[in-house]
């Protein structure tokens, strides 16, 4: 990625190659709940939640938590290089701040993880009205609503950033749409919590949204890995002194000035030109 020419960026430098392989693998650890249909097909993937498939008494629930955790860390180690090389600012910075946080939120997602699912086992959802569950449980809504804040901020924010510096086209084509849905299902969320129905649909609607903005931040940096950046003028391009080169004019260039009598060149008109 050329830093010079990317949301309002500061200095020139490339992100490193391997920053967009990583950001696909994060997306697809991130898409780890699909593998509920052939692990646990038992927990109810209409009204379940997503973060149900962790609990601590759920089967493979190891697994699932490793898939939060090894994106979050994926996509701090991808933030981390992208901000090194290019130094955003404006919306560009807050775009890529908020998605470091998504990366922390899901990390903390994966360690604080429920008890047992209460959207699934009537038992646990009296226990959960009961308080009679870890601090973890109670503390992973907090943490599970941060995370998708998270991802939602850093879509609005890049996607201002690409379409105002007409800049990252990939971001720019594709995050609309993620972000129209992803905002469609976040405000829809509300009502389906109170009526208790499709809840479980819903989540992961937004979860898969954000695998797929993650896929799309990968396809940028991939894209932009392709890009061949414009040399910077050398040393050895320079006249002494650091002054830019001037070039020369061929001899068949050089006309004489209309209405002026046209004398011998003594090399005067190549001193004015450098001057």
């Amino acid at each position: 990625m050329t830093v010079s020419s990317y949301g309002g960026s500061r200095e020139p430098g490339m992100v490193p190659v391997f920053a967009w392989l990583l950001a696909a693998i994060a997306g697809i650890t991130y898409a780890s709940w699909v593998l509920q249909f052939l692990l646990n097909p038992g927990l109810d993937p209409v009204n379940g939640y997503v973060s149900e498939l962790s609990a601590s008494d759920q089967p493979y629930h190891f697994l699932f938590s490793a898939g939060d955790f090894v994106s979050g860390l994926l996509t701090i180690i991808v933030v981390a290089a992208v901000l090194r090389a290019v130094r955003p600012r404006g919306y560009a910075m807050a775009g890529w701040l908020a998605l470091f946080l998504f990366g922390v939120f899901s990390i903390a997602d994966s360690l604080f993880a429920m008890d047992c699912a209460p959207n699934s086992d009537t038992t646990c959802a009296l226990r959960e009205r009961a308080g009679k569950v870890s601090f973890a449980h109670q503390f992973h809504s907090v943490t599970s609503v941060c995370v998708v804040t998270a991802g939602i901020v850093s879509l609005v924010a890049l996607t201002i950033a690409s379409r105002r510096h007409r800049r990252w086209p990939v971001i720019a084509r594709w995050s609309w749409l993620l972000l129209v849905v992803e905002t469609v299902t976040a405000v829809a969320t509300l009502p389906l919590m109170y009526f208790g129905v499709l809840l479980g649909v819903i989540e992961r609607v937004q979860v898969a949204m954000i695998s797929v903005w993650l896929f799309v931040i990968a396809a940028q940096l991939h894209a932009d890995r392709r890009r061949a950046p414009v040399p910077a003028p050398t040393a050895r391009d320079r006249p002494p002194g650091g002054a830019a080169p001037v070039r020369e004019r061929p001899e068949s260039a050089r006309r004489p000035v209309r209405g002026r009598r046209h004398r011998p060149d003594d090399g005067a008109w190549e001193r004015t030109a450098r001057t």
